[in-house]
């Protein structure tokens, strides 16, 4: 099978798919990546990563590496193509050769937006247009599928997809000795913008102290309202509870959720993803997270894996986290299932794997069924938390 897949550019949550794609069809795998990293993105620490890997193909670099990579969607079995232009797979989709998009959530400011003339037209002309074409979803959102599908695109062809970053794995009983904490240790991670809302673990941290809980709560990241949180820590006295850590490496990141025994994630709608719940839940954590995020519906399973309480209901989120503060068990159980879920199902090795099964399967005129995780049927989610417009996406 000859696989192409189409960026803007690579970044380090790609990388360990695409290693799996190398590994399992070598030189037959091309990532091709249609932009530079932009300065301002290297200048917050992202690293150029086009020049490290064998498959990677720079369509920006010259005229012959643009007519290569022009080529490449024409001929290849098989493409993935993301935030890239149209005119890499508009021929190959005319012609009716597989072809998959990889998109996150398209209304995150909201459905109404489908009323707008501008947005409506784009997706009616990149997606509902070729609808009777081979074109399918790999929705990096819990809910993509059902955003397409109020233009009439993907229906009952989306499958849930996501991104896939590093996952290590540990001997299980070691990494949760980690978390054998004195006082409970609380983490959030992110940058501090108000789609994230960072404040709500300033008002979580008060509530917990007022009702009696000894804990831990540090905060990773920064941001514009880092001002306004250290002025609230200081305004409620939470100086021996609360701690801003600043900015840090993914690897010093890794090692504070390692030790976390509970992982806050607050983010609204805007979340597209959320790569580091991925994280948190590969290490242990035992996760609270809100139901808004693209990567909760699909990762978490409420009361398993994990809690989920519903985007904007802070005493939903509040009472989650007591439950665990008065139940050390349940949260040690939760922690150890959410790192199950990364190493048997959420992982890299496992989507390529199931990827490549189901193109295939497609090529050949079937199509393979999994019955949860990667390349499974997306489910059409509505914004209220657990609610679904049919079984699955259009039957």
């Amino acid at each position: 099978m000859k696989l192409t897949f189409y960026s803007n550019f690579i970044n380090h949550h790609q990388i360990p798919l695409c290693l799996e794609f190398y590994k399992a069809l070598g030189d037959e795998f091309k990532f091709v990546v249609t932009e530079q990293v932009p300065e301002e993105r290297l200048a917050m620490g992202y690293r150029d990563l086009s020049e490290l890997y064998p498959f990677i193909v720079k369509a920006y670099l010259s005229e012959s590496e643009y007519e290569y990579a022009r080529l490449l969607g024409e001929e290849s079995d098989v493409v993935i193509i993301g935030s890239a232009p149209e005119e890499f797979v508009r021929l190959r989709i005319c012609r009716n050769k597989l072809t998959f998009r990889y998109s996150e959530r398209v209304f995150k400011k909201g459905r109404w937006l489908v009323l707008y003339p501008v947005k409506l037209f784009k997706l009616l002309r990149n997606h509902t247009l070729y609808r009777s074409k081979n074109v399918y979803l790999l929705g990096a959102s819990a809910y993509a599928a059902s955003d397409f599908l109020l233009v009439g695109a993907y229906k009952n062809k989306a499958y849930t997809w996501g991104y896939f970053p590093e996952v290590k794995e540990y001997p299980i009983d070691v990494l949760m000795h980690k978390k054998n904490n004195d006082i409970p240790k609380i983490l959030w991670v992110g940058r501090f913008i108000a789609l994230k809302h960072p404040e709500l673990m300033i008002s979580l941290a008060k509530r917990l102290k007022e009702n009696g809980f000894t804990f831990s709560l540090d905060l990773i990241g920064t941001g514009p309202l880092q001002a306004k949180l250290k002025k609230c820590i200081s305004k409620y006295r939470l100086e021996n509870e609360v701690t801003i850590l600043g900015s840090m490496s993914p690897e010093e990141v890794r090692s504070h959720m390692e030790q976390a025994n509970i992982f806050l994630f607050t983010s609204n709608y805007l979340e597209g993803w959320g790569a580091v719940l991925n994280e948190a839940m590969n290490s242990g954590c035992a996760v609270v997270a809100s139901h808004a995020i693209g990567s909760v519906p699909v990762l978490l399973k409420n009361n398993e894996n994990g809690l989920i309480y519903t985007y904007r209901n802070n005493q939903q989120m509040f009472d989650s986290v007591v439950s665990l503060l008065n139940n050390p068990d349940k949260c040690r159980r939760f922690g150890r299932k959410a790192y199950t879920t990364l190493v048997e199902t959420w992982n890299p090795a496992k989507a390529a794997e199931r990827f490549i099964v189901l193109a295939s399967s497609l090529l050949n005129g079937k199509e393979v069924m999994y019955e949860d995780g990667p390349c499974s049927k997306a489910k059409l989610l509505t914004h209220a938390y657990g609610k679904t417009i049919t079984r699955n996406n259009g039957t």
